[in-house]
């Protein structure tokens, strides 16, 4: 007799805290703050390959997708390498001077001043 009180005492306890969760008059937070296990390092305003590939990641049970989030770090990690290649090449290219060709045509094409009898706009 007295498990049959206490199997009902349970049930009901369990039967309300349920309709508690349920309607919210119980709080519960099913996916709590991660635990950071390493510093945040961040990238810097303007990230290089490098800094990419010093990024580092917590992970958790709930956590992203390593595969992916590598896939994604290693494309961007590309991209900034690339980048920085074609930066440095432009950059070790010495000046181009205009040629005269250049210099002519271009003055050929500019627009005379205001009051020029050559304007053809009727200023």
């Amino acid at each position: 007799m007295v498990a049959l009180v206490i199997l009902a005492l349970v049930a009901v306890a369990l039967v309300v805290t349920v309709l508690g969760v349920a309607s919210g008059r119980i709080p519960v937070d099913p996916l709590a703050e991660a635990v950071h296990t390493t510093p945040d390092t961040g990238l810097p305003d303007e990230p290089t390959a490098s800094d990419v590939d010093a990024v580092r990641f917590d992970t958790a049970m709930r956590g992203y997708r390593v595969d992916e989030v590598d896939a994604h770090l290693e494309a961007l990690r590309d991209e900034l390498a690339a980048r920085e290649r074609a930066l440095s090449d432009l950059r070790s290219q010495p000046a181009r001077a205009p040629r005269p060709a250049e210099v002519s045509t271009a003055t050929s094409l500019a627009v005379p001043p205001a009051g020029s009898p050559n304007r053809s706009d009727g200023g």
